[in-house]
């Protein structure tokens, strides 16, 4: 017998088994035939052993089969055997054989076997039949209750899942690290951080709190409620950490914008000799793109190269999105081409770094080879990142192609509020206000704040105070806490001349208190982040920094360089509208920058709102006097300037609002309004909504 069990395992290993099959199963009978001794019982033993040898190769429906011919032989053992396989290559169709073969035989299965059940179904995404087999369980443990709660929240069910928490306490059955990890998961929508609290003082009841994976879901849980503070806090009471838990604050803080927060930890990880996944890479690279920190970029990258971690796809795409933000898009461009496989999400990080850039050829050759491939489908944020690019670069004919290539359903796609919004931008900056009013009547979507107040601008860019004017009201009543509309409005009534509407919008501004966010620019010198407010004296080279700047004026000013001072919102002489003028957050950084970095190095700099129109002028007389590269990206736009020259040819500068420009922090908006800096020549144009 041992012989023949040798030949088998022999032949399944050479992949002969389809061949062998039936000599083994002559074997067996000649043996019985020929041994009046042998009995039914050592044939079902024989059966039994080769079914395991048959589920060890992954011969999964041969074994299928040894358990129809085994029927009422089959015990425990084979059973677990069989299902341990289905769950292995996810076989639905043999675990459901495996449950039915039970339920003729009428075998009843135990707490153990009808969790692995349970657990197939699971990881097979059928929801019901794992519902069924857990309603059918007469006994059930805590790894039943917790994986059908699993099931559900995989299916998105964070409710029915949470309600099987409770089912499962008042059951009296006690809930592992395990029970909670999956619960704290569900903890999303509008109850989910009340939920999330509850289990959490569950969890300080039962000691789990500190327990590694109840740890990290706990700080995720509060990191996706906004509440980064709280999960700060579990993180720092863990008495053990993995990467897993490093990685999940490091999410945390990028996620909510607080990227040199997000930074800040990720070296002090690395300082204790935490060791990072790919997951971890993507987190940073998430901070470093908000930042705009190429040179900690170009480190990370060179860190990920030296880990020799496989490039996975998240990781690729995480990489040309922090190099299409940091204005690197050759480098963008090398990691998108050596992509061994490209989902959508690659396409439209590519796309929207050169639509950023205004680089329109660019997004239109990008586009048709995407198409030409034909391996991934366009989605909305495909259509997105080409609208906007031909709404700010003179692109109309091929905008309202795209768009109607869109409207045809070829790809199954409904434009979304936000790509209305850009045809509406690509109208108004035309000037075909009538057509774009007409388009917004004609909407099936109700027009948002964004489109009206594309609109608005467009309207006091080329004078139309009839379109403006119902435009401006409607938005003062959508929108009566935003600064951005009294003044468009107001500028547009006051190239008109009608100076009684002026006054009737001060009065509404100053009645609302409308206040403006401060603007706030950084630049990273050899890895550190330095942060500027506009008339910063926090900063401790600002001596340093103003020195410079009254230097640098007087070349510049050779050059043709003279401050804007239409600009200023304050009631105040020319020279202290100059100093204020001067103080925008962009140049102090601009200037630090000239000051601490190599002679020849290109300037990076972000921006939390627009650059203004006289930061704009200021930086390319910069380039060029200096003989510096200078990146400036603004919350819109990239801006890439060479001697004296930038990317975005300013065409933006003709579409901004004065809204845009800076005032130094805690300094009403309103002091001494003087509508003379309205003027129309002055006057730009509002930018849609349509980040990306």
């Amino acid at each position: 017998m041992r012989l023949k069990i040798k030949l088998f395992s022999h032949v399944l290993r050479h992949g002969l088994y389809p061949l062998s099959f039936h000599f083994t199963r002559q074997l067996a009978s000649s043996s019985s035939s020929s041994s009046s001794s042998s009995s039914s019982s050592s044939f079902s033993q024989e059966l039994a052993t080769n079914l395991q040898i048959l589920c060890s190769t992954g011969h999964l429906d041969y074994a299928l089969t040894d358990m129809a011919r085994l029927g009422l032989q089959m015990k425990f053992h084979e059973y677990d055997t069989l299902i341990n396989e289905c769950v292995k290559q996810k076989s639905l169709r043999g675990g459901q054989r495996v449950q039915a073969h039970m339920i003729k035989t009428q075998y009843t299965p135990s707490v153990y076997l009808g969790t692995r059940l349970l657990i197939l179904y699971n990881k097979c995404d059928c929801l019901w039949d794992a519902q069924q087999v857990f309603d059918e369980m007469p006994d059930r443990n805590v790894v039943s209750w917790t994986d059908l709660m699993s099931a559900y929240s995989k299916k998105g069910y964070a409710s029915e899942a949470l309600n099987l928490l409770v089912k499962m306490l008042r059951s009296g059955t006690e809930p592992n690290e395990h029970t909670f990890s999956t619960a704290l998961t569900c903890c999303t929508g509008v109850y989910g951080l009340e939920h999330g609290m509850q289990i959490h003082n569950l969890t300080i009841k039962t000691s789990f709190q500190s327990h590694l994976y109840v740890g990290s879901s706990l700080l995720d849980m509060y990191a996706k409620a906004g509440e980064i503070h709280e999960a700060r806090l579990v993180f720092e009471d863990l008495p053990q950490r993995d990467v897993v838990s490093c990685t999940a604050i490091i999410s945390g803080y990028a996620q909510l914008g607080l990227d040199e927060d997000a930074l800040k930890l990720f070296h002090r990880f690395q300082k204790e000799g935490m060791a990072s996944n790919y997951v971890t890479y993507a987190s940073v690279l998430t901070a470093v793109s908000g930042l705009a920190a190429y040179e900690t970029g170009k480190q990370i990258h060179s860190h990920i190269l030296r880990s020799k971690l496989p490039f996975y796809i998240i990781l690729q795409n995480s990489l040309i999105d922090m190099y299409t933000k940091c204005g690197q898009l050759n480098y963008a461009r090398k990691v998108f081409d050596k992509m061994s496989e490209r989902t959508v999400i690659s396409w439209n990080a590519m796309l929207v770094g050169y639509s950023k850039h205004g680089m329109g050829t660019e997004v239109s050759n990008l586009f048709e080879l995407m198409r030409k491939e034909n391996k991934v489908k366009p989605d909305k944020v495909t259509f997105l990142a080409i609208l906007s690019c031909c709404s700010h670069g003179h692109m109309e004919n091929k905008g309202l192609q795209v768009f109607d290539e869109m409207m045809s359903g070829k790809d199954g796609i409904v434009p979304d509020i936000e790509h209305y919004g850009c045809i509406v931008d690509l109208l108004g900056r035309a000037g075909k206000l009538e057509k774009a009013f007409e388009f917004i009547k004609k909407m099936p979507l109700k027009p948002n704040p964004a489109i009206l107040g594309s609109l608005l601008g467009a309207c006091l860019v080329h004078s139309n105070l009839d379109i403006g004017e119902t435009i401006g009201y409607q938005l003062l009543e959508i929108e009566p806490e935003n600064p951005g509309n009294y003044v468009i409005l107001s500028n547009l009534f006051a190239s008109k001349g009608k100076w009684d509407n002026v006054r009737m919008i001060r009065n509404l501004m100053e009645i609302k208190a409308v206040a403006k966010v401060p603007g706030k620019s950084w630049i990273e010198i050899d890895q550190t982040l330095h942060t500027f407010h506009s008339g910063d004296q926090s900063h401790p080279k600002m001596e340093l920094v103003y020195g410079k700047m009254k230097e640098l004026l007087v070349k510049l000013k050779e050059y043709g360089y003279c401050p804007d001072l239409s600009r200023v919102l304050y009631d105040v002489d020319d020279e202290q509208k100059e100093k204020i003028v001067l103080g925008h957050s962009e140049k102090l950084a601009l200037v630090f920058g000239l000051i601490f970095s190599p002679k020849g190095k290109a300037i990076r700099i972000m921006k939390n709102l627009r650059v203004c129109v006289d930061c704009h002028s200021f930086a390319k007389v910069v380039s060029r006097v200096c003989e510096r590269e200078v990146f400036m990206r603004d919350k819109n736009r990239f801006h890439h300037i060479v001697n004296g020259v930038c990317s975005c040819g300013d065409y933006w500068v003709f579409h901004l609002t004065s809204t845009d420009a800076e005032r130094p922090c805690n300094h009403d908006l309103l002091v001494g309004i003087d509508m003379y800096i309205f003027s129309i020549g002055r006057s730009q144009m509002k930018d849609p909504a349509t980040t990306i």
